[in-house]
């Protein structure tokens, strides 16, 4: 029997990228005969009570078989797998994964080759109170200028910060009051280019290079340009290492490059989205997604 499957995306976001991840994903199932339905996070309501706990939906009277989950929507990816349905990517991977800090922490955990970072102690804002500064002298002289201040939640590059003097430090620092971020050492090997390989189990099925001429990030949605890119074995093992060191089943994972050109883990996104890499390599990973997900579920055949 074929498995049926639920894709949810974030209904609030305006932006065509989310439903467009969503209904790739959907046409990939499609080819695969499985039947999925895609919803809006907010057009499902996570209901509990003292003897149900359930999801409730004008759609769909029957649960899925599978979720597949492109949002960031916590406790409704936690929900469903308190119903036994299995969730890629699972809410532990997501939240991870959302949070820079925790996605680090991991990281160095496995000991992967990471830029050297400092969190930011984490400080309780009151208005009667003077702006409270971490050992600045320290970061300083660990991290040296210029640096990176990078905030643990953000997406496409944005909240995130070249740093070129003390003055500029303090002042994104009293910006920031409240929010948690990190300190880190700025690869200037990486200027403007890094690469994004996209993790599907225990294989990169594509990557690409991207490149900006007049920013320190690369992000296409920022304005970068991209091209098909072959990674080393290194980079290749390196990728799928960081995609299961936050436990994800897939990922887009950014790597930067040393003065020598040893690779770096910038970032695990457990939601990356493939639009880019489809029309950079025409790869589309899509199919890889949905394959690895029925493989796991056994309705594919891996010799097929």
């Amino acid at each position: 029997m074929n498995k049926t499957g639920w894709i949810i995306y974030n209904g609030n976001l305006q932006s065509e990228k989310f439903i467009d991840f969503a209904q790739m994903l959907q046409e990939a199932a499609t080819r695969k005969s499985s039947k999925t339905t895609i919803y809006r996070n907010n057009d499902l309501l996570t209901f509990l009570s003292s003897d149900q706990l359930t999801i409730k939906n004008n759609k769909d009277k029957e649960l899925p078989d599978y979720v597949l989950f492109t949002d960031k929507d916590l406790y409704l990816a936690k929900q469903f797998e308190l119903l036994g349905i299995p969730v890629f990517n699972s809410s532990s991977a997501i939240e991870i994964s959302d949070d820079k800090i925790a996605t680090y922490q991991q990281l160095a955990k496995h000991q992967l080759p990471i830029p050297r970072t400092i969190i930011a102690p984490k400080i309780f804002v009151r208005n009667d109170q003077n702006p409270a500064y971490p050992k600045l002298d320290s970061i300083i002289e660990t991290l040296d200028f210029p640096m990176i201040i990078k905030e643990a939640f953000g997406s496409f590059g944005e909240q995130v910060y070249l740093i070129h003097n003390e003055g500029q430090l303090k002042q994104k620092i009293d910006e920031l009051q409240g929010k948690a971020y990190i300190f880190q050492e700025f690869i200037s090997s990486s200027f403007g280019k890094d690469l994004r390989l996209q993790v599907v189990g225990d294989k990169v099925v594509a990557a690409m290079k991207r490149f900006s001429s007049n920013d320190f990030r690369a992000n296409v949605t920022a304005g970068g340009t991209m091209e098909a890119y072959e990674p080393t074995d290194i980079e290749k093992k390196l990728a799928i290492q960081a995609t299961k060191a936050i436990g994800a089943d897939f990922a887009g994972v950014d790597l930067l490059l040393d003065p020598h050109d040893k690779p770096l883990i910038c970032e695990v996104n457990s939601n990356a989205h493939i639009r880019n890499l489809l029309e950079c390599t025409s790869i589309n990973a899509a199919d890889d997604i949905i394959e690895y997900i029925l493989l796991q579920l056994n309705e594919v055949d891996p010799n097929e």
